[in-house]
């Protein structure tokens, strides 16, 4: 049983950064995921008014009793409205703000249309504040990191059921359809997002979707596969070398395995996301791969599967206890094949704890494991 999800003070601790930042409590909330955050509500559409030391969530009549039921599961003190059009949306909003001066919102979630009509609408002025949900999001409460590690689970569990698929004459699009059928039968939501099984020169492609390509003996086989739990997701990578495998492919295995060790041990609070990435990064290019390490090393995932911190080298910022985090090292050669190592992981007060458990193959080294 999950414990439950409390959004008490986050409000609260929203109103105290945009009191900072523009001397007003008064904020559209657009991002679907920080409306989540903020008020439990899991639905498809509405908008989230701050005002000052209240909040009106303005929806459609497909959500109105599941939004009320939400916000008192969660402990959220917000008033929900019913808007029957997208102009009665608009004119809800306005009815909301019309005595405020200033009103942040995210530019990020924004579309130009939309704020063109908030414009012309709206008393306040909008001042664009972007991403303070999002920083708020970054560090998770022990419900939150619940759902993570369950996915995480439910990923661990499907992933130990399907290896032993993993041979000559099976195709990628089974080893997919098998994982996404497990994760569910584990407890599962769904994917957490597109899984990738990639064999041979397909694992080249950091993103590839599968295909009705087979396996055959010398292939390295990525696995990039995660869960949703109660809308929290997961991520982890695996790359298995089927057989005997060309001594280059068996070396990237080791570098990148080498690489991912190297990353996982910097994780712990103060350490800057730059570093981590910087450390993986060396020693692959210290190998002589470096041209072909396409992409951060990491990336936080909570709510969003790719959000705050980025683990990369222009993401200077430190880690914080709380975060959780992946660190994915790869190796990418066009028409040989290709290699990602990843693990997410919580930052803890005194260094990390690893979330996925999975075993890796017996060329990938174990990472350290630390409380």
């Amino acid at each position: 049983m999950l414990p439950k999800l409390k959004v008490t003070g986050r409000a609260e601790a929203l109103r105290v950064r945009l009191r900072d930042i523009i001397a007003s409590e008064t904020m559209l909330v657009s991002s679907l995921e920080d409306i989540r955050w903020l008020i439990g509500f899991t639905g498809s559409a509405g908008t989230l008014v701050l005002r000052g030391q209240d909040m009106v969530f303005v929806t459609d009549g497909r959500y109105i009793d599941q939004a009320r039921a939400q916000a008192l599961l969660s402990g959220a003190e917000v008033e929900v409205r019913e808007a029957r059009s997208s102009s009665a949306h608009l004119d809800e909003i306005a009815e909301i703000l019309k005595t405020q001066e200033i009103c942040g919102f995210d530019p990020a979630e924004v579309s130009v249309k939309n704020y063109e009509d908030y414009r012309g609408a709206l008393a306040p002025k909008l001042i664009p504040v972007g991403g303070l949900v999002k920083q708020l999001r970054r560090i998770k409460t022990e419900s939150e990191i619940a759902r993570i590690q369950a996915a995480a689970q439910a990923t661990d569990q499907a992933l130990a059921q399907v290896e032993p698929l993993l041979s000559e004459g099976v195709s990628e699009r089974e080893i997919r359809d098998e994982l996404e059928y497990r994760m569910r039968k584990h407890g599962a939501d769904g994917p957490s997002y597109e899984t990738i099984v990639a064999t041979g020169q397909n694992g080249a492609r950091p993103h590839h979707r599968p295909t009705d390509e087979r396996i055959v003996e010398g292939d390295a086989v990525v696995i990039d596969v995660g869960a949703l739990v109660d809308g929290y997701h997961s991520d982890m990578t695996r790359t298995y070398l089927i057989g005997d495998v060309d001594p280059m492919l068996a070396d990237m295995h080791r570098v990148v395995s080498e690489a991912q060790i190297i990353g996982v041990s910097l994780i712990a609070p103060g350490v800057l996301c730059s570093d981590v990435d910087l450390a993986c990064r060396q020693y692959i290019t210290d190998h002589g791969y470096g041209p072909e390490f396409l992409h951060g090393t990491g990336h936080g995932v909570g709510l969003q599967i790719h959000e705050l911190p980025w683990v990369r080298k222009d993401f200077c910022e430190p880690l914080q206890a709380g975060e959780v985090v992946t660190v994915e090292p790869g190796v990418y050669r066009r028409g040989f094949g290709g290699v990602r190592i990843e693990d997410l992981i919580l930052v803890t007060q005194t260094g990390y704890r690893i979330l996925t458990q999975s075993q890796k193959d017996k060329l990938c080294l174990p990472s350290p494991r630390m409380i």
